[in-house]
């Protein structure tokens, strides 16, 4: 099942990569001790779910993106909470390791790490709105204001590379020979091992990316869409970018490469 002119993966370095970003985002998630931080996070999702759902009604809308699209705005990109998912994913790393394809397992990886940076995100605009007293009264405009605060805008550049990272990745799992078969295979042992919805996971995203026959209209629509947002947001005045993370995966890259350890 190996694919030419691909990289070698070490499966033990994308272990300890997955276990980074799960770690990485349990804690943010744990941050949110009080009654008080998980309504207003709460909030801030709903508000991002409603607009993800207008920003992209006519690909959620249309016969070929519409299962990608549901995909990306559930599933990867969207406001669903991942804890259950996340705290699943860390009592099997080393199962998943062993057992999963390593482009799949990679794949993954990217999914986990752009949750993290999700998470980070998410927190400081929590904390913008509280600031502004609109953590309950979300609107384009307090988020704007909001957004424009925490700055951070190369963070904002490697979530929308991170979306067309990991669809990429996606598109050409599709493309691998017998792959579609081994992901199906692995349901009901995954289900018996106690990853059933890491499975279900990359079996979704594997069907929604092959049903779509190509994904390069798709991502290029999110990207221009996310980058115009983006622009609109930080506004002139931006504030520059906060601590930088780990660099924007490169879009000539073959496979999602979580860490530079990991070439």
């Amino acid at each position: 099942m190996s694919e030419p002119n691909t990289p070698d993966l070490d499966r033990h370095c994308l272990g300890e990569a997955l276990l980074q970003h799960l770690t990485e985002a349990r804690r943010w998630r744990e941050s949110r001790s009080r009654p008080d931080d998980a309504a207003d996070h709460d909030a801030l999702r709903r508000w991002q779910a409603a607009r993800l759902a207008g920003s992209y009604a006519d690909l959620l809308a249309d016969a070929r993106y519409g299962p990608a699209a549901r995909f990306f705005l559930t599933e990867l990109y969207g406001p669903q909470d991942f804890t259950d998912r996340d705290a699943q994913l860390a009592r099997v790393v080393p199962k998943l390791v062993a057992l999963l394809p390593a482009r799949a397992l990679a794949t993954l990886v990217e999914a986990v790490r752009m949750d993290a940076l999700s998470e980070s995100l998410d927190h400081e605009m929590v904390q913008q709105l509280r600031a502004a007293g609109r953590s309950r009264r979300i609107d384009e405009a307090a988020y704007a204001a909001a957004y424009r605060a925490c700055g951070r805008l190369d963070e904002r550049q490697e979530q929308i590379d991170l979306v067309q990272q990991i669809g990429s990745a996606l598109d050409r799992l599709t493309r691998i020979p017998l792959l579609a078969s081994t992901v199906k295979l692995m349901r009901r042992p995954a289900e018996k091992a106690g990853y059933g919805q890491t499975q279900r996971f990359l079996q979704d995203g594997f069907d929604a990316f092959r049903h779509m026959g190509g994904a390069e209209p798709f991502l290029a629509t999110v990207r221009q869409r996310e980058t115009a947002l983006m622009q609109r947001w930080a506004g002139p005045a931006a504030p520059v970018a906060g601590p930088a993370g780990p660099p924007a995966p490169s879009q000539s890259a073959a496979w999602p490469n979580p860490s530079p350890s990991c070439r």
